[in-house]
């Protein structure tokens, strides 16, 4: 049987969620994420005051989360659910040391959450995320049909999609006046959308093709000229639902209003790959492949910093770590090749620049660990 919840436990992790989200500017995503690991470390300590803290409660904590299973898969739990959920209450006890009426918790005690290095490599590598490829986006859009306001509205968000790079997140918040069809833009505005971080950016339409483009600008001038849509207007309105001649519930039309979430654009995308016959791409991926068409194109060092900073990036190492790894294929390809390299090209990377960021990511690794 669980323990009953010890109050001042209880009151220490409702000061920490504030603390993250007024002092720290965390989202509530974020945040609930915290609670569950404060919640599992709380229950597998069978609600002892975390006032009277030790040790060996991480330590056995750790060898416990260690041998835990998925729920729902019967795994393992994986290596990256493991570090960041021991990292979560690494944070959280340094932050009750310094709290009035915790003078036991001593923050050296809480790098006793530290994972195993080996762990730690294995959630923070680097694999290749599969995305689709430009024709395959192309192949989706042909797929999906056109005769109602609904089945339009979705074409035009997942052309939307890889046009800008957007976030899912971000664009059920978009509005109409976010838009600038005339200089082919997107101004990612932090005080009403929901941009990673809060960020405010512009965004240029990256050249996917006039074809992709045209999707976006009919759908956005069929909301303005047809049917009155204003500035203040989401870009991509929710499904209005209302009784059939049968009294059930059906889809019927659009609403004045966003969607309160992205779990619609999920689904739609979903839809549209299976009817295109191809395996499903989240939103998400679609900044992937768009970091594999800069690939493509070659661009020069001044170019991919433009495209860096389209997709929101300051760095443009985040652009290469995070987006850029390259499928095995490819990289075999350039591998083998390199046994008869081509004559040498104008443009291209410079050498010292790549050294450049070599140096700035060996720092980061550093400060990070």
């Amino acid at each position: 049987m669980t323990a009953k919840h010890h109050p001042e436990n209880e009151k220490a992790k409702r000061n920490y969620l504030q603390f993250l989200r007024d002092v720290k500017g965390r989202d509530e995503s974020s945040i609930d994420q915290v609670a569950k690991a404060l919640e599992r470390f709380d229950d597998y300590n069978r609600r002892r005051d975390f006032g009277k803290f030790h040790i060996q409660q991480a330590r056995g904590f750790k060898a416990h989360l260690t041998a835990q299973r998925n729920i729902r898969t019967g795994e393992p739990l994986s290596a990256s659910t493991v570090v960041s959920t021991l990292g979560m209450l690494k944070a959280f006890f340094i932050w009750l040391s310094g709290e009035a009426g915790y003078s036991r918790v001593k923050q050296a005690d809480a790098e006793y959450f530290n994972p195993p290095d080996n762990l730690a490599r294995v959630a923070t590598a680097r694999r290749h995320k599969p995305c689709a490829s430009l024709k395959q986006i192309r192949a989706v859009l042909d797929a999906m049909p056109t005769a109602t306001e609904i089945e339009r509205r979705d074409r035009a968000l997942v052309a939307f999609t890889i046009l800008t790079g957007a976030r899912d997140r971000a664009i059920v918040s978009f509005r109409l006046k976010d838009i600038d069809l005339e200089h082919e833009l997107l101004e990612q505005d932090a005080r009403h959308a929901r941009t990673k971080g809060a960020k405010t950016f512009t965004t240029w339409f990256f050249p996917v093709g006039a074809d992709i483009q045209e999707i976006v600008v009919d759908w956005v001038t069929f909301l303005r000229s047809e049917i009155g849509f204003g500035p203040e207007d989401p870009i991509f309105p929710k499904t209005h639902v209302g009784n059939g001649s049968d009294t059930q519930f059906r889809p019927d039309g659009l609403e004045r209003a966003p969607w309160a979430n992205a779990n619609p654009v999920r689904a739609i995308f979903k839809e549209a790959f299976a009817k295109a016959d191809l395996p499903y791409f989240n939103p998400h991926s679609f900044r992937n492949s768009l970091v594999q068409l800069a690939y493509e194109l070659k661009l020069t060092a001044e170019q991919f910093k433009a495209w860096s900073q389209n997709l929101g990036h300051d760095d443009c190492l985040t652009t290469f770590s995070s987006y850029g790894t390259l499928p095995a294929h490819r990289q075999a390809e350039i591998i083998r090749g390199l046994a008869n390299p081509a004559p040498a090209q104008a443009g291209g990377i410079s050498p010292d620049l790549l050294r450049q960021w070599a140096e700035q990511m060996e720092r980061a690794n550093k400060a990070s660990g």
